[in-house]
């Protein structure tokens, strides 16, 4: 049992920066405290004492603000940061190494007996808000992005936005000027661990690059139409406006933006 314990507030020093210390963790962290009471939950529950199960789990979700039914299956080192109004079903399953946010729902889709809520497999995120509804499975290493609305199974590794959420492709190693620019604007994400990408950020990242690229040919498509007849004018591009909040330029912001100026001439 304390080898659990460990190992659930190491989970915790893993995945949040915010945690300072193992009292800090053990005392203010709602999440850790809702997992231990559903471990009692569920044992309570397989052995024929429902009633106390859900006595137990009523008194976590009054102290805690995350209602973990008895009859749910979690594996080891899940981690829920902030925890309140997480919803899990009787029937979900949840594998090893997961990390879910506050306010996501495993939920149901139908009033039928058996199996109805979804499973988790190792290593998912569930960003914050994120509703995943009916008995399918999210792979291993999925990623579902904040305020996601999934009804259907994720591919092992893959990333779902939107609602219904659908899966996004990777989007390539993203260029300095563009890396530049993100940390300046705070892409990175909210609601994923740190080592996995925001996938809105990956949207933005890709815009951002294609944008520059397409600036880059129509300009050179112009120059040769100008060469060939000088009656064509050559394409005059407006300088990149960033935020104010990245009034403070780096080289590669220098350079995005001086490429703007230079393709006006």
């Amino acid at each position: 049992m304390f080898a659990r314990i460990q190992e659930d507030i190491a989970s915790v020093f893993d995945r949040d920066p915010a945690a300072r210390n193992t009292w800090e963790v053990l005392t203010c962290y709602p999440g850790l405290h809702a997992i231990w009471a559903h471990r009692l939950s569920h044992w309570l529950w397989t052995h024929g004492l429902q009633w106390l199960a859900r006595v137990n789990s009523n008194l976590a979700r009054w102290f805690t603000g995350i209602e973990i039914h008895p009859g749910a299956r979690i594996g080891r080192r899940f981690f829920i940061d902030h925890g309140m109004g997480v919803v899990i079903g009787e029937t979900a399953e949840i594998g090893d190494d997961v990390t879910m946010y506050h306010g996501v729902t495993l939920g149901g889709t139908s009033w039928n007996k058996g199996k109805r809520h979804p499973t988790l497999a190792n290593r998912v995120v569930v960003g914050a808000g994120a509703k995943i509804l009916g008995p399918f499975t999210v792979g291993e290493g999925a990623r579902v992005g904040s305020n996601s609305v999934v009804v259907r199974e994720v591919p092992p590794g893959a990333t779902v936005v939107g609602i219904p959420a659908r899966v996004v492709r990777e989007p390539a190693e993203p260029s300095a000027a563009v890396a530049a620019i993100a940390k300046k604007m705070g892409f990175d994400a909210y609601g994923l661990s740190k080592d996995m990408p925001d996938p809105v950020a990956n949207a933005m990242s890709t815009m951002f690059d294609h944008i520059q690229q397409l600036d880059e040919q129509l300009v050179k498509v112009c120059r040769l139409l100008h060469e060939v007849d000088s009656r064509m004018p050559e394409l005059q591009l407006s300088k990149l406006e960033l935020p104010d909040f990245c009034v403070e330029t780096t080289p590669a912001l220098d350079s995005l933006a001086g490429n703007r100026h230079r393709n006006q001439g």
